[in-house]
């Protein structure tokens, strides 16, 4: 590892041990929040984005930081998703976290002019970190991996439909569910894109494709030679926070199979 991941490593422990697991099953009344849409927060989110910030300054002074619970607060915020920047999820899988189950972790990107380049993704109960930077491979635990399908006749898939309009929900599970074994979703984006490289997972799809849920999870993806990207094939980008859609899959052949079918459906 590079001595800034070494240095994001111990970061991402630090809040973890500090922030995250000492709340885990034991959230006290009042401090899960809803901010709209069934999205929850909890003390914790709010506590690690603060430790991760205040983290990443030391790490790095004067860069732009944006953070999930700090661009609910301030949708200004989202502006620094055009230039140099950090972008946290301070918990991926709150839903889960709140509920006191698995999975739940800390997605970190760095991204510059729209495009993520270095990205981590923190399993918080496993300790698993997978690292990438644009052109330099797809790491777990500090080793190389690359993306395997599943094998199986009918890929599996794990389709995200929560974020759908209800007539292009219903069309999904018309035209595209019956070509493959569907898996639930673990509403963890942080688990979701290894689930895809490490042969547990074939293809998935996302309609809600906020920074923080995706810029180090597509780059870690892409880098391990599968394949993320917008169904009309353009590059994932972090600036296009109002736009929708986006297929995951262990391989480039996969991915053509479920943009094919989603084409079809908006012909």
């Amino acid at each position: 590892m590079t001595g800034l991941d070494t240095a994001i490593a111990k970061l991402l422990r630090e809040v973890t041990e500090r922030a995250i697991l000492p709340r885990f099953r034991n959230l006290a009344e009042g401090e899960v929040e809803d901010k709209g849409g069934n999205d929850p927060v909890t003390v914790a989110d709010k506590d690690s984005e603060h430790m991760l910030a205040e983290g990443l300054a030391r790490i790095m002074p004067g860069l732009a930081v944006v953070g999930e619970e700090a661009a609910h607060a301030d949708p200004q915020v989202l502006e620094g998703l055009k230039g140099d920047c950090w972008i946290i999820d301070p918990i991926d899988g709150t839903r889960n976290f709140a509920a006191g189950k698995p999975p739940f972790g800390i997605l970190l990107a760095m991204a510059s002019g729209g495009e993520a380049h270095t990205g981590w993704i923190y399993d918080c109960l496993s300790g698993r970190l997978c690292v990438a930077q644009k052109g330099k491979g797809a790491f777990v635990n500090g080793e190389r991996i690359t993306a395997r399908v599943t094998g199986e006749t009918s890929p599996v898939a794990a389709i995200s439909l929560l974020f759908m309009d209800e007539a292009k929900r219903e069309s999904v599970k018309e035209h595209i569910a019956p070509h493959y074994r569907l898996v639930d979703i673990p509403y963890c984006a942080a688990e979701q894109y290894p689930r895809l490289a490490l042969g547990t997972n074939d293809v998935s799809i996302f309609e809600r494709t906020l920074a923080w849920d995706h810029a180090a999870g597509a780059l870690w993806l892409n880098e391990a030679g599968g394949k993320a990207a917008r169904p009309d094939g353009t590059a994932y980008r972090v600036d296009e926070w109002e736009r929708k859609g986006l297929i995951g899959a262990a391989s480039p052949a996969l991915w053509d199979g479920m943009a094919e079918r989603l084409s079809a459906l908006a012909a």
